[in-house]
């Protein structure tokens, strides 16, 4: 008998699962030992494992690829933003020369840099005072995880 997607609904006599071992069918039994169900399971684990683990290995390698695309572009802004900033203070500097003595030009665009940087580092170790680096929810998974692996040996 089909079913509704195309597929018999109980295996035929002598089927086989994913492992090699005998599929038990409606009203039958499974003639394999306790021992031979367990190898099967644990194979089955095994496989399952590598299979997940060769997924996200692949995973982790393209989006380090994009990753590591990603960086160099934002080293490359980071130096041209940079070569802006000096420019732009040059520019500055040279424009304030118009009015007072050079060296009180570039004197002032400094102090300028200084107070920007000044808050900025301010900013940034206020900023690292409130990071958690604990990763609290990732360790109470890992707890978790602990726990119902205790519980499954028991």
């Amino acid at each position: 008998m089909t079913g509704a997607q195309g597929f018999d609904a109980v295996p035929p006599a002598g089927a086989t699962g994913p492992s090699g071992s005998h599929v038990v069918g409606t009203g039958t039994q499974d003639e394999r030992s306790l021992g031979q169900i367990v190898g099967d399971l644990s194979h089955d684990l095994t496989t399952l494992v590598k299979q997940e683990l060769e997924l996200a290995r692949t995973e982790l390698k393209e989006e380090a690829a994009k990753a590591g695309k990603g960086a160099g572009m934002l080293g490359g802004a980071g130096i041209a933003g940079l070569l802006a900033l000096i420019l732009g203070s040059f520019a500055l500097a040279y424009l304030l020369d118009n009015w007072m003595p050079v060296e009180l030009a570039f004197l002032i665009v400094t102090l300028l840099w200084a107070i920007v940087g000044a808050v900025l580092a301010a900013r940034g170790r206020k900023e690292l005072k409130n990071a958690n680096p604990q990763l609290p929810e990732t360790q109470q998974t890992l707890k978790e995880d602990a726990a119902w692996a205790r519980a499954q040996k028991n």
